[in-house]
């Protein structure tokens, strides 16, 4: 049980570190453009933007545009942040970028936030932003 639930949280993160990157990109987002950059069916996409929206992580206009709330928008950051980071670092040590891209997407959401503190201290004084 367990397991499936950090499976969902896993995909919920996912989704709204799509939906920043996506908002970053373009004047406004809708669940098909979500559903084509994750190369998912628009009902599945449907079902966790009604979950995103129970939750209080994101709102949707009466057009059907997707907005971060702010809580939805600080999860999004902190998965983001993680994943560049860590896709950064991977390739910094002869990591193929996409293989690295791929690795950090599953670190990002099981590393806690004090290892990744530390990792992060250490990673950013190797790559000379520290």
């Amino acid at each position: 049980m367990s397991y499936i639930r950090h499976k969902a949280e896993e995909s919920l993160e996912d989704y709204l570190e799509t939906i920043l990157i996506l908002s970053s990109r373009l004047s406004v987002v809708r669940s098909i453009d979500v559903a084509t950059e994750l190369n998912f069916s628009k009902p599945s996409v449907s079902v966790a933007v009604k979950n995103l929206k129970n939750r209080g992580y994101l709102t949707v206009s009466e057009e059907g545009f997707l907005h971060l709330t702010e809580d939805g928008g600080k999860i999004a950051e902190s998965v983001y942040e993680r994943h560049t980071l860590l896709t950064d670092w991977l390739v910094h040590l002869g990591v193929d970028p996409v293989i690295a891209a791929g690795d950090a997407c599953k670190m990002e959401h099981d590393i806690t936030s004090e290892s990744y503190e530390a990792m992060k201290k250490c990673i950013l004084s190797i790559l000379g932003r520290g």
